[in-house]
């Protein structure tokens, strides 16, 4: 069903050699009609399909609930948890990979105009089977989206002695049918911290699943993301204590769903 480089050896260059770590991009990605199909079948932006997050760190609307999928976007879940994937994917970052059948943290998610998320580190330990979050492919499914929309996916040095991103290194517009696969491992700052101005008839669409590994025996025990504050948040006490809060299992659904 994918798009995946045939020459893994060229695949796996391109993925090593990516900056500011380890990613590759990949368009055409589904078959044509398959892409048309999930396009149709997405859930509008504002239907009770959805539960929402609304706050300054993040304002999107998201579901991983598998019942809920129509046909077309169900199968292609599947198929990117299917056996010939994953063994595809644990060679191209020489991993042995797991999916994430119960798509913790995935599945689909949508972007309204205004929508955001400030750039942010994925959990590293997954809070139920304690291994370790290797791997995000994310698949974009909006039609006739426009680079001047923004939404584009941002990546980000990382800032060691701040823990914090440092400069912006890729930006990625988010065309129909294109997907990128990233490693999460490697200090991985990414996000759309600008708002998305796509028209109000429109959202910014994409599926997301991720791929876990054995944690290494040293590793941070993060089961949160961990956002970091645009540029006019920084400085600002109500927006630290927000990320505090959004990071730690204990209060995170406190602050994030409306």
């Amino acid at each position: 069903m994918f798009n995946f480089n045939n020459n893994i050896g060229l695949a796996k260059q391109s993925w090593n050699s990516a900056q500011p770590f380890h990613h590759i991009v990949i368009d055409n990605f589904l078959p044509e009609d398959v892409a048309n199909l999930v396009a149709e079948q997405f859930p509008g932006a504002d239907s009770d399909f959805w539960y929402e997050y609304s706050n300054p760190l993040e304002i999107k609307k998201a579901c991983s609930n598998w019942n809920d999928f129509p046909s077309e976007i169900y199968k292609v879940f599947i198929n990117l948890f299917s056996e010939s994937v994953v063994d595809y994917l644990s060679i191209l970052t020489d991993t042995q990979l797991t999916g994430d059948i119960g798509l913790h943290g995935g599945g689909l998610h949508c972007h309204k105009p205004g929508g955001k998320l400030n750039t942010h580190l994925d959990y590293n330990l997954h809070p139920k089977l304690n291994m370790q979050r290797k791997l995000n492919i994310i698949i974009y499914v909006a039609k006739d989206w426009k680079e001047e929309y923004g939404g584009n996916l941002g990546l980000w040095e990382h800032d060691a002695e701040n823990n914090q991103p440092g400069k912006l290194v890729a930006s990625i517009p988010c065309l129909f049918n294109r997907a990128v696969i990233f490693d999460t491992t490697m200090n991985s700052w990414h996000g759309l911290p600008d708002p998305v101005t796509c028209p109000e008839n429109m959202s910014r669409n994409s599926l997301a699943a991720y791929y876990l590994c054995p944690a290494p025996e040293v590793t941070e025990n993060r089961s949160k993301a961990l956002y970091a504050p645009t540029e006019d948040q920084k400085g600002d006490e109500a927006i630290a204590e927000l990320i505090k809060k959004r990071a730690s299992v204990v209060h995170a659904k406190e602050v994030y769903k409306k």
